[in-house]
C-alpha cells in the first residue's frame, strides 16, 4: 500500500489531419496524491528468539540488541519509538534502540541462565503483535577444579562396590599441565578403632585370621568373670576402652604367665590422646612392676612426648654383662590423635615394631643391666604403672591419656606378616574397578588399609577416566549405618613450576543405609523324658538332637497387578550369615561337679574351627562360623548325672548371637526330665505290681531298649509271691482241718469257709479261671492234682528262701497225713488256679 501517488498530466487538441501531425499537445503536468495514513500495522520483531552468553561478575553496556518493523507509511506509525521488557524482577533493562544490557553482576551460582520477553513500541504506541525471547546464559569465570561430581553418595549394604565419582572431570582453564597427583582418603576415624571393625570381638577376629592360638585379652569386656575391667570407662559397644590420665586396672594373677620367654608379641589398638607437655612424665600402657617392697619394672609399654617405648629386663643369670633393654620409635602417628594399629613382636634381642601393617625400626635401642632376682611378687596393670614401693601406700603412677582397644599379649608365639596385615585390614576402604582400564601413564598406590589412594599422571584425560573408575566397597553383611567422610586433594604442576594451578579439596560423604536386621530363631524339641540308667551311661542324654537355627528377614513385596493401588505385603524370606557365639545355661541352679556335667566332643568344634568354654553355669561356644556349623555342635551336647535317683528334671536355656551382640536370637528352652524304674516291696497291693504308665513305651529313646526288657521281668516276680501267698492260704486251711477232723464234715466244710473268708484277699484286678471238669469230678483225680500242685508249690518256696523251705517240708508231711480223708480240700485249692494270659511279660 503507498501512502502517496505521483501521476504525469499532458493535454492534446482536436486538429485535422493524421494525428500525429496535427494534434497539438500541452506541456507534461505533474499531480501529487496524498493519502492520509492510518495506524493499522502493529511491529513486528526480525527474529523470533534471541541468545547471548555472557561471563559471571561483569557489567556490560550491551549484551545484545533486538529489533523490530512496522509496515505503515507515515513516519509516525512505521518507525519504533520504544523497547520494553516485559519480564518482571529481572537484572536487565533495553534502551530505544533495543539494546538489552545488566543491570547488576550475574553470577553462575546463583542463577546459570535468564529468559526475558521484550516488546516494541512504534511512534502512534502501538506494540508488537507478539513478544520475543531473549535468553541469556551465564557463563561461570573460569575456576580450576573439579566439575560434575556429586557431594553425597548412598550405599546399600550387600551391593559391593559403587563408583564414587563417575562423570567428574578436572577444569584447567587452558593450563599447560605438566602431571597431576591426585590423593582420594576414605575418613572413617569416628569410628570405632578407625573403620568398621566393632563387628567381631577380638577373638574371633583372630581366628578369621588365622592367628595362632594361646592369645590373652588383657582388655576384655567387663564380666564376672573379667571383673578387673569393670571399674574403667568405655564406650557403648564396652570393646573401647578411655584412659582419662586417673585410672589403671590390675591383671589379676595367673592370667598372664610369668615367664614371656624370648618370643611373645603385643597387639592393641591405640588413639593417643592430648598431650599434656613436652616435659610429660611417661604414659603407661602395660606394665608388669613389683607388686611389693621395690618399684623394678620387669617389662613396660609406654608413650613418651610422643615415642613408644617398650621396656624389657631380663633375669640376672650368669652372664653379668648389659642387655638391650629400652626400644624407642618416634613416630608421627603416635600423637595425630588417630586411632592406628600396634603390634610389637618380641624375638630377643630383635624387637620389632608393626604400625598399621608397616613395618619399623626402633631408632634408638639403650642397654641396662639385668634385674638381680627375689622373693617379690609382679603386678601386671594397663593404663598406669603399679608402684609397690611407695613409702606412704602403694599407688598407680604414670597415667595414660587416651583410648585403647583389643589388647593381646601372646606368650611363646609371634604373629606372622600375613596375621598382622588380616587384623589391622578394614572390610570397607577403596578400591579401583577394572584395572587394566586404568591406561598408560596412572601410577597408584593404596596404604595398607586400603582408606588412602594415590594416582599420579601426566594426562588429564587419563586422570579424569582413572578418578571415575574409583569406588567404595564394603565386604560386611550387616555393616554399621552412618556416614563416611570423603577427602579428595589435588597437585597439580606447569612446565618448569612447581605448583601452576590451586585446585580446592573436594569433601563429599557416603551415606551407609541400615542393613535389613535378621531374625534369628531357635526351635527344636522342648521337653522329653529318658530313662535314669541313660543318664548314668557314658554317654549322656543328647540335649538338643534336633536342634535347628533359621534367620529370615521382613521383605516387601509389590502387588502383582500392576494397576491395583493395594499396599505392598510383607514377606518373610530366609538369608544365610555367620554366627559368633552361642551359650548354653543353666536354669534352675548351678551344676554340681560332683554328680554332673555338660559334655561336648572337642575334635568335634575343632573341625568346625570353633572354641568353647564350659563353667557350673553352662557352656559357651564362640567363633564366626556358619549356622549350620554351631547346629552340628549343640547336637553333640550331652549332659550326664551320676546320681539321677534325686533329680527329676533339669532346664537348660540356648540364646545365639550375630556381630558380638548386635543381633540375638530369641531365648530357647529345654526341659529334660528322668524316668525312674517301678520299685516293688512285699507290701504293695497285688493290682499295683501290675499296673504300668501307658505312656511309658512312647517316650523311650530308641537307645533305652535295654532299660525296657529289664522292666519286664515284674510280672515274674508278681507270680512268685502270690505262689507263696497262696501256699500259705493252703496251710491254714490243711491246718483248720487237721484240728477238726474228727468233727463232721459238713462242719469241716463251714469251718474252712469261714477261714477263707477271713484270709481272703482283694482279688477284684485279678481273673480267676475255675475248671467245672475240676469242680465235678472224682475224688481221686482232685486228690492227684492236688499233690501235683503241692509239689510245684514246694519247690517255689525251696527256691525262695531256706525258712520257707523247711516250713513247706512239715506242712506237706501234715498234709499229707489227712489228704486222704479231706480231698475236697485239694479241689478247692484248684479252684484258686491263676488266669496269668493277660499278664505282659
Amino acid at each position: 500500500m503507498y501512502c502517496q501517488e505521483i501521476f504525469i498530466i499532458q493535454a492534446y487538441d482536436c486538429g485535422t489531419g493524421p494525428r500525429e501531425t496535427a494534434w497539438k499537445k500541452s506541456h507534461k503536468a505533474v499531480v501529487h496524491i496524498q493519502v492520509k495514513d492510518v495506524n493499522e500495522f502493529a511491529p513486528t520483531f526480525k527474529e523470533p528468539a534471541y541468545k547471548a552468553i555472557v561471563t559471571e561478575g561483569k557489567i556490560y553496556d550491551s549484551i545484545l540488541q533486538v529489533e523490530a518493523i512496522d509496515e505503515d507509511c507515515s513516519p509516525q506509525y512505521s518507525q519504533i519509538c520504544n523497547y520494553e521488557i516485559v519480564t518482571t524482577d529481572v537484572p536487565f533493562a533495553i534502551d530505544r534502540n533495543g539494546n538489552v544490557r545488566n543491570t547488576e553482576k550475574l553470577s553462575y551460582d546463583k542463577q546459570h541462565q535468564y529468559e526475558i520477553l521484550v516488546t516494541a513500541y512504534d511512534c502512534g504506541q502501538k506494540p508488537a503483535a507478539q513478544d520475543t525471547l531473549v535468553q541469556v546464559d551465564v557463563k561461570p569465570v573460569c575456576k580450576p577444579g573439579w566439575q560434575d561430581w556429586t557431594k553425597r553418595i548412598e550405599y546399600q549394604p550387600g551391593s559391593g562396590s559403587v563408583p564414587l565419582f563417575p562423570s567428574i572431570h578436572l577444569e584447567t582453564c587452558d593450563g599447560a599441565v605438566s602431571s597431576i597427583q591426585i590423593t582420594t582418603e576414605l575418613q572413617t576415624n569416628y569410628i570405632g578403632k578407625g573403620c568398621d571393625r566393632e563387628t567381631y570381638s577380638e577373638k574371633s577376629l583372630q581366628k578369621l585370621c588365622g592367628a595362632s592360638s594361646g592369645i590373652i585379652d588383657l582388655l576384655p569386656s567387663p564380666s564376672a568373670a573379667t571383673n578387673w575391667t569393670t571399674g574403667l570407662l568405655v564406650d557403648s559397644s564396652e570393646m573401647i576402652f578411655k584412659f582419662d590420665g586417673r585410672q589403671g586396672a590390675k591383671i589379676p594373677d595367673g592370667v598372664v604367665p610369668k615367664n614371656l620367654t624370648d618370643q611373645f608379641t603385643i597387639t592393641m589398638w591405640m588413639k593417643h590422646g592430648p598431650s599434656p607437655g613436652v616435659r610429660a612424665e611417661k604414659e603407661t600402657i602395660l606394665c608388669n612392676s613389683d607388686k611389693t617392697e621395690m618399684n623394678r619394672h620387669h617389662y613396660a609399654l609406654y608413650v613418651h612426648n610422643c615415642r613408644l617405648v617398650f621396656l624389657l629386663r631380663k633375669d640376672f643369670d650368669q652372664a653379668d654383662t648389659f642387655r638391650p633393654a629400652e626400644f624407642h620409635w618416634k613416630l608421627d602417628q603416635i600423637c595425630d590423635k588417630e586411632w592406628h594399629y600396634y603390634v610389637i613382636n618380641v624375638e630377643f634381642p630383635v624387637v620389632t615394631l608393626y604400625l598399621d601393617g608397616a613395618t619399623y625400626e626402633p631408632y634408638l635401642v639403650t642397654n641396662d643391666w639385668p634385674i638381680h632376682p627375689s622373693h617379690i611378687a609382679m603386678q601386671l596393670t594397663v593404663g598406669a604403672c603399679w608402684q609397690g614401693g611407695e613409702v606412704t601406700k602403694p599407688r598407680f603412677a604414670q597415667f595414660f591419656h587416651g583410648s585403647l582397644a583389643s589388647l593381646t599379649i601372646r606368650p611363646g608365639k609371634m604373629d606372622s606378616q600375613k596375621v598382622i596385615s588380616c587384623l589391622q585390614a578394614c572390610k570397607e576402604g577403596l578400591d579401583i574397578n577394572s584395572l587394566e582400564s586404568l591406561g598408560q601413564g596412572i601410577k597408584y598406590h593404596f596404604n595398607p588399609s586400603q582408606s588412602v589412594l594415590v594416582m599420579e599422571g601426566d594426562d588429564i584425560g587419563n586422570i579424569n577416566r582413572a578418578l571415575q573408575k574409583v569406588s567404595y566397597i564394603n565386604s560386611r553383611q550387616f555393616p554399621t549405618a552412618g556416614v563416611r567422610r570423603l577427602k579428595v586433594s589435588s597437585k597439580v604442576q606447569c612446565f618448569g613450576e612447581d605448583v601452576c594451578i590451586s585446585i580446592p579439596d573436594m569433601d563429599a560423604y557416603v551415606i551407609v543405609l541400615q542393613a535389613v536386621e535378621p531374625q534369628i530363631t531357635l526351635h527344636g524339641t522342648d521337653r522329653f523324658w529318658r530313662p535314669a540308667a541313660q543318664f548314668e551311661s557314658a554317654r549322656g542324654v543328647i540335649l538338643f538332637p534336633d536342634i535347628k537355627i533359621v534367620s529370615t528377614f521382613t521383605k516387601a513385596e509389590a502387588p502383582s497387578d500392576l494397576k491395583t493401588t493395594a499396599p505392598k505385603s510383607a514377606v518373610l524370606e530366609e538369608m544365610l550369615h555367620n554366627l559368633d557365639f552361642c551359650d548354653i545355661l543353666v536354669l534352675g541352679g548351678d551344676l554340681d561337679p560332683r554328680q554332673e556335667c555338660l559334655e561336648l566332643n572337642h575334635s568335634e568344634l575343632h573341625q568346625r574351627h570353633l572354641d568353647a568354654t564350659n563353667s557350673t553355669a553352662g557352656y559357651s561356644i564362640y567363633g564366626v562360623g556358619s549356622m549350620s556349623r554351631y547346629e552340628q555342635v549343640l547336637r553333640h551336647i550331652h549332659y550326664r548325672n551320676w546320681h539321677p535317683a534325686t533329680l527329676e528334671s533339669r532346664r537348660f536355656r540356648v540364646k545365639c548371637s550375630e556381630l558380638n551382640g548386635r543381633y540375638t536370637s530369641n531365648e530357647f528352652n529345654l526341659e529334660v526330665s528322668v524316668l525312674h524304674e517301678v520299685r516293688v516291696s512285699d507290701s504293695e497291693h497285688v493290682n499295683h505290681l501290675i499296673a504300668q504308665p501307658p505312656f511309658l513305651q512312647s517316650v523311650h529313646h530308641p537307645e533305652s531298649q535295654t532299660s525296657i526288657q529289664h522292666s519286664s521281668v515284674v510280672p515274674s516276680i508278681a507270680t512268685v509271691v502270690i505262689i507263696i501267698s497262696v501256699c500259705m492260704l493252703v496251710f491254714v486251711v490243711a491246718m483248720g482241718v487237721y484240728r477238726v477232723r474228727i468233727a463232721h464234715q459238713h462242719f469241716i466244710q463251714e469251718t474252712e469257709a469261714a477261714k477263707e473268708a477271713e484270709m481272703d484277699w482283694d482279688d477284684s484286678a485279678l481273673t480267676i479261671t475255675v475248671n467245672p471238669m475240676e469242680k465235678h469230678g472224682a475224688p481221686g483225680r482232685g486228690e492227684e492234682e492236688t499233690e501235683e500242685e503241692e509239689e510245684e508249690e514246694e519247690e517255689a518256696e525251696e527256691d525262695s528262701s531256706s525258712s520257707s523251705e523247711s516250713e513247706g517240708s512239715d506242712e506237706e508231711e501234715e498234709e499229707g497225713a489227712g489228704r486222704g480223708r479231706h480231698g475236697q480240700s485239694g479241689a478247692r485249692q484248684a479252684q484258686l488256679e491263676w488266669d496269668d494270659s493277660t499278664l505282659p511279660y
